[in-house]
């Protein structure tokens, strides 16, 4: 795997991280996760807005400009053989002494990974199962992509695999809230639903561009505090991500729901699809 860090490519082997960097002591980092569509990153802008307000709310410098950063995505694409891939944009704190002594963070270790791209063909469906583990509440009033990511670890080891299943976060008053690496939407009636930030849930950028979708094909769209009634007696239940776009679900819990098949899940991923395409050819 070739990676870029610190302003230098380098063989995955290569990375050293001292054990003294913050993001290792005290979990200060953030990351952001995302797939290129013919070396090109969808939402990159979003993205790179979204880390740097973490970044920004944690005193961790970004030495490097979204278009530096671009630049060294567009490089590993090309040393890549110009293979789409999976990239993490990693910021961790840096080094310091042991003890929260720094009013900031000056010098962060920011590396680029990327790995091949393996995702399912769209329309793969997955089954959604309710977790035990509850989403915890997140450090911050909004929750960021951040090093402390056990809540999510803990979840994901009550599944056997992801590759099939999604679980599914409610919150400790039993509100629907997240997956282990989605975010939630349902239809019923014709009307789209999601959870609220209120939940504990990352705001998603593909979550927002679902809503967007929504709302432009005449959909009503809610975003508030649901049970998981809510959602089993949905029409359709889909979750989404960067890497994945949009996933149907084919049952919740004990309940058989339309997968792919879904009227809205088609509308909303053929939209969603143009809007990539559209990229690609701007």
């Amino acid at each position: 795997m070739i990676c870029w860090m610190n302003g230098e490519f380098r063989q995955a082997e290569q990375l050293r991280i001292s054990p003294f960097d913050h993001g290792f002591l005290y979990g200060a980092g953030f990351f952001e996760t995302f797939r290129t569509y013919e070396g090109r990153v969808f939402l990159f802008k979003e993205h790179m807005e979204r880390l740097r307000a973490a970044l920004h709310e944690y005193r961790i410098a970004m030495p490097y400009s979204d278009g530096k950063i671009a630049e060294a995505i567009e490089e590993l694409h090309v040393r890549s053989g110009g293979r789409d891939g999976y990239f993490r944009l990693n910021v961790s704190a840096g080094v310091h002494d042991i003890g929260l002594a720094p009013s900031e963070y000056e010098t962060p270790n920011v590396i680029l990974f990327r790995k091949d791209l393996a995702v399912a063909p769209r329309g793969t469906e997955k089954k959604a199962v309710w977790l035990e583990t509850e989403r915890n509440l997140p450090e911050s009033r909004v929750r960021h992509k951040s090093h402390n990511f056990l809540n999510n670890v803990r979840g994901r080891l009550e599944l056997p695999s992801l590759k099939e299943l999604e679980g599914i976060f409610l919150t400790a008053f039993g509100h629907v809230a997240e997956g282990v690496t989605s975010n939630v939407f349902w239809v019923k009636d014709g009307a789209l639903y999601t959870p609220s930030i209120e939940t504990g849930i990352l705001p998603g950028l593909t979550r927002a561009f679902i809503l967007e979708l929504g709302a432009k094909v005449g959909m009503d769209v809610h975003i508030g505090l649901y049970e998981k009634s809510d959602v089993e007696q949905a029409d359709e239940v889909f979750v989404s991500n960067s890497i994945q776009e949009i996933v149907p679900l084919s049952s919740v819990g004990e309940r058989p729901m339309p997968g792919a098949s879904g009227v809205y899940y088609q509308k909303l991923h053929r939209l969603y699809v143009q809007a990539i395409d559209g990229m690609k050819e701007g």
